[in-house]
């Protein structure tokens, strides 16, 4: 498969790249820094340069042409503020969405939060409630797109060493998991087309990934 990752150059992009170039994959980032595509080309990945706060939905559309699948995993990072973090967490999520409905791909995997999806807890940093918020905008405009979508909420995001065991369903509760994790199961997601329609929390578990996915399919058919 042909996998295109908006925010190519992101702590979990950049493993999600690697896991897919060894499950035998085509991973190609989306990176804003002309700077950073030696970095993701070292993951043995593809690399377009790309500012999704200036793209149009025909540059995005390029970027995307071919493609069986997009992740979106783009973020403002850690020192924005609410308003780029709406312009690039829901205003990019968007953006991308246009681009592969243009380009004909249907599959779409957002990376979303833990959290998002209700309003903010009263007394929340107001930075991160804004970007829990911009999230929450995000899965609701995919909701309603005819793209075969899927939306992943992982928790706290940690360094620590990818242990292949999680927890995924529609509702867990609170807690960590590593971004090899995550970068494991987004790919777990994209050679599972029975996940299209499902909205998934995850965090650190028992379940090895495959199985974890697997029985997010059962309880659904």
């Amino acid at each position: 498969m042909r996998i295109v990752v908006a925010g190519g150059h992101g702590q979990v992009a950049r493993r999600l790249a690697r896991a897919l170039v060894e499950r035998g994959d085509t991973p190609v980032g989306l990176v804003r820094n002309p700077d950073h595509v030696a970095d993701v080309q070292s993951d043995g990945s593809g690399a377009v340069v790309l500012d999704l706060e200036t793209a149009t939905v025909h540059e995005v559309a390029g970027a995307l042409s071919g493609a069986d699948a997009v992740v979106f995993a783009a973020g403002a990072g850690p020192g924005s503020g609410a308003e780029r973090k709406d312009a690039v967490d829901r205003g990019g999520a968007s953006l991308v969405a246009d681009g592969a409905t243009l380009a004909g791909v249907r599959r779409y995997v957002l990376v979303s939060s833990m959290g998002a999806g209700s309003e903010p807890e009263p007394g929340m940093d107001a930075v991160f409630a804004s970007y829990l918020r911009a999230k929450s905008a995000s899965e609701a405009d995919l909701v309603g797109r005819d793209l075969d979508w899927t939306i992943l909420r992982p928790g706290a995001l940690t360094d620590d060493a990818g242990t292949g065991h999680v927890r995924l369903d529609e509702d867990v509760p609170a807690g960590t998991v590593p971004r090899d994790d995550v970068a494991r199961v987004i790919v777990e997601l994209l050679h599972e087309p029975r996940t299209a329609g499902l909205v998934l929390e995850l965090v650190s578990g028992e379940v090895p990934v495959e199985a974890a996915v697997a029985a997010v399919i059962e309880r659904e058919t």
